[in-house]
This record gives C-alpha cells, structure tokens and sequence, in this order.
C-alpha cells in the first residue's frame, strides 16, 4: 500500500497526504482525521512517519544556526553536529535554519509554521527578543545559552564568567600582573551576546579581586583579527604578560602575532581562555584552556527539547556548565624583563634628555 491509495480513498491529493505525514504544511484537522483513518484502516505503516501523525507531530526539530555567511566556529559546529547525533538517537530529524535576528524570515517561518515540534536556538544575547517570541507561542524550546533574566525558561550554558576569572587566577598565581582579555567583535559585545558579556563581567571582577592590571580588547572572529589585537595590545599596553581568551577563531592569529613580535609561549608570554578542545590541543604549544564540553551540551540541549515536548506543563529545566582548565603548555611563569623582547625591555635613563621609558 502506498501514499497514492491513500489519497484516493481519502479524497485528496498525494501532497496533502504527503503533507499531513511530514507536517511540512499545515493541514486541516478534519483531513487529518480522514487520511488517518484510511491509515489505521489499511494499516499503511510508514515507521515514524506514521507515529508522527498519529501522535500529531512531525518528529522534527529546528536547530536556529547563525545566519548563511558566518563562519563557524569550532564551538558551534560542535554544538550542531551534537544536536543532530542526539536527535538521532530518539528518531528526530533536525531542520537547520540560518537566522540572524529575531524578523528574519527564515526564523519567523520555523516559529509561526506547523514544521517542526520544537526549537532549540544557539547564540543569545542577554536581551534577545527571539526568545521573547518564541515565548509568546507554544512551540517548545530550549536554548544554547541564556538570556540576562533567564528564569522560567529551558536552557543549558557555560559559566564564562567563572571559567575566566579561573584563567586569571592561574596566571596571577604564575606571577602575571598585567593580563589582557582577548574578547570577540566590538558589535556582538555591544549587542549583549552573552558569553562575551559574561566574560567581560568576570575578568574584571577578578582582576579586581587579585589586585592586578586588566584590559579587556575586543577582536574580529579571524587570523587577521588576532594579530591586530595583539599588535594593539602589545602597543597599547606594552606591560602585558599574558592574555585570557574567548575567542578561539582569533587564535591561530594571536599566535603569529606574538611570534613575529619575537614572544615566544610560554616563555615570554601566556595565553589561557575557553575554547573547544579541538582549537586547545591544535594552538603551539597546547592550549591551557577550559574545554568547552560542546558535543554534551548539544545532547542536554536535545534531553530538555524532547522531555518539554512530552510534557509542556513541566517546571523550567537547566544546566550549567563549569568544566576545569586543563593546564597544557600555553602558561608559564611571569617572564623577567630580560627575558622580554628587547623593543619591550624596560631601558634605562637617557644622559641627554633625563628621560625613559618602555
């Protein structure tokens, strides 16, 4: 038996059947009724397809991804590719949709279409009125992240602000006393992305707490990025001995930066952050980092989906991760200032001017 019996002994056409098993297009609750009916009669048994209508839902989820153009990051690649092992593993698909704002259509058709039972959405800012949209619907979701208020909500997220303020107490207790934070773009921050802003938050809270310099750069998401922001660090605040940071696709630039300026890691300078463990162990020499655990907060983000979609009256579920800093070959000791690279070395006084300086 096929979707073509179907149709004619339910009086509508092989899309409408096609339709109303996918849940791709809306289909009138009356037809819905008839084609199951003439399912359960022949019983037709398209494995989960056939569940899906029974149980009104289309075994779908979407999976809110930045928008077509950006690049991804090792982190959000991990966190699709997790979301889409885990959804497998309960027979969901996943529907993929680029967005990069809460009006953009891509994003409106996923919330306000019949294509999918649930959302999980990746990248919020503290104030992100996608989530406020979603709220007002009863699609269920679950976000990778979190907003600033963030309660009666579903969600799983990492504790930037803790993780890096663990980073700057490693480097001060190494003898650091002048730390830069190496943050991502300007526009993202200013915008209320959350794991910049929460890294903002912590790094000046424990620089303060240990009594040293901080200064907090913001760096574009590439190679060319990172060596502009170490040449401004390295101009701006010459003083500086090791960075802290949060963006791992500045890293490989951060690298070639502080090598052409004749640093050499760890021994004249430091570098500690959070990144995806794949961009930890790849960084010369190895990345001390707090590895951000992407593969299992995809597969958490997926638990809380399916378990709101079978319960939506459920009490708000969330996770909080905090995953240790894993000492690699990046951090070493404060270097002496004769162990800096000569342009940096302290000089001593001019005769004729009466003069020095850095």
């Amino acid at each position: 038996m096929n979707i073509g019996e179907i149709a004619r002994r339910s009086g509508v056409a092989r899309s409408t059947v096609s339709y109303a098993l996918s849940g791709k297009r809306p289909v009138s609750e009356e037809t819905r009724a008839r084609i199951q009916a003439v399912i359960d009669e022949l019983d037709y048994r398209p494995s989960a397809t056939a569940r899906a209508l029974k149980e009104g839902r289309t075994r779908t989820v979407g999976l809110v991804i930045p928008p077509a153009g950006a690049r991804l990051t090792s982190m959000q690649l991990g966190f699709v590719a997790s979301v889409v092992e885990a959804a497998a593993l309960v027979d969901l698909d996943v529907l993929l949709s680029p967005s990069g704002g809460d009006h953009d259509g891509s994003f409106e058709r996923l919330v306000g279409g019949r294509r999918v039972d649930g959302v999980i959405l990746m990248e919020i800012r503290l104030d992100d009125p996608r989530v406020d949209r979603l709220a007002q619907t009863e699609m269920p979701f679950v976000t990778i992240g979190r907003t600033a208020e963030p309660e009666g909500t579903w969600w799983v997220d990492e504790d930037y602000a803790s993780l890096v303020g663990g980073c700057v107490d490693h480097l001060v207790d190494l003898g650091h006393r002048h730390l830069a934070l190496v943050n991502r773009p300007a526009g993202m921050v200013a915008a209320g992305y959350g794991p910049g802003r929460r890294a903002q938050e912590g790094f000046a809270a424990a620089v303060e707490r240990r009594e040293v310099s901080g200064s907090e750069f913001s760096c574009e998401d590439d190679v060319a990025g990172g060596e502009r922001c170490v040449a401004e660090i390295l101009a701006t605040r010459p003083a500086t001995t090791a960075i802290v940071t949060v963006n791992e696709a500045a890293l490989p630039g951060v690298q070639r930066g502080l090598e052409r300026a004749g640093h050499e890691i760890p021994r004249t300078f430091s570098i500690a952050g959070v990144a995806a463990d794949q961009w930890a162990e790849e960084f010369h020499p190895a990345l001390t980092a707090a590895d951000v655990p992407s593969m299992e907060m995809g597969a958490v983000a997926v638990d809380l989906l399916t378990e709101r979609i079978a319960d939506p009256d459920a009490p708000a579920r969330h996770r909080l991760f905090v995953p240790p800093i894993s000492l690699r070959a990046s951090t070493g000791p404060a270097p002496r200032p004769s162990a800096r690279p000569a342009f940096l070395r302290p000089t001593a006084p001019s005769r004729v001017r009466g003069t020095g300086g850095d």
